[in-house]
């Protein structure tokens, strides 16, 4: 139970995050320029590469390592269920990436900013696991040391949802949606964080021996995001300086966050 509190806690602070980012429609009068929705986009797949490597596979690793089973194959294993999990998910579910012109997923009559919201949950899915699972396993070991880590992730996963909301927001207002509708839509993009952070961290308990194979899951599910989506749009464009750096900042700062506070 402790660690489900945690998880929401955990979980809560990145949807409030989400939601101040998208709270930037109100402020925002201009157009958002190419370069600096790059750096965001790059910003967030660094945060969310360095994660996956240092609060998620690292941990998954010595788990199965103390409980005498080669470090390698729940990391492997965990790590290819999660690529593939949001592999079917991005088949499925009908989304539209923030700067293509036709939708992916099974085909769907919804609206251009639904698709687009959608896009954006899409990938916060892995980011809630993420956060559910270090305070599960923070609380299974009891150790401060594994709860400042914790909560090391959860600050940087808020790090990065704070420009995330901004880059689902402020497009929608520049493609005719009201402020509050803008607002919303960017809010509501964080809302899954807290319902799948809360999830796996209540059912952490039940298939504690499943923690290293859970843990990598949500690695892979991060670094296909990142990979499919992230860097790619970061990299749009003749000049994608500032989108390679965001990503070297983002991985940086999550870095720093964790092997300071974890």
């Amino acid at each position: 139970m402790q660690g489900v509190l945690w998880a929401a806690g955990g979980t809560g602070f990145t949807f409030l995050m989400t939601a101040l980012g998208a709270a930037t429609v109100f402020f925002f009068r201009g157009s958002v320029q190419a370069a600096m929705q790059r750096v965001f986009l790059g910003f967030a797949a660094g945060v969310m590469v360095a994660a996956s490597v240092f609060s998620l596979l690292l941990p998954a690793i010595e788990e199965a390592e103390a409980a005498g089973v080669p470090g390698w194959q729940p990391a492997a294993g965990g790590f290819i269920l999660g690529t593939a999990f949001m592999l079917g998910l991005d088949q499925l579910m009908p989304h539209l990436h923030l700067n293509a012109d036709e939708p992916e997923g099974l085909p769907a009559q919804w609206r251009r900013t639904t698709l687009m919201v959608l896009a954006v949950t899409l990938h916060n899915i892995p980011e809630g696991m993420a956060v559910g699972l270090a305070f599960a396993l923070a609380a299974q070991h009891g150790d401060p040391a594994s709860l400042s880590a914790a909560w090391a992730l959860a600050l940087g996963m808020g790090i990065q949802n704070f420009p995330e909301g901004a880059a689902i927001s402020l497009p929608l207002r520049q493609a005719g949606a009201s402020r509050w509708k803008a607002f919303r839509s960017g809010a509501g993009s964080g809302v899954v964080e807290p319902i799948f952070g809360v999830l796996v961290a209540a059912s952490a308990g039940s298939i504690q021996p499943l923690m290293p194979w859970l843990l990598a899951f949500a690695a892979g599910a991060m670094i296909y995001v990142v990979v499919e989506e992230l860097i790619p749009e970061a990299n749009l464009g003749q000049h994608s300086h500032s989108g390679t750096l965001g990503v070297m900042t983002g991985f940086l700062v999550m870095m720093v966050l964790d092997v300071a506070l974890g």
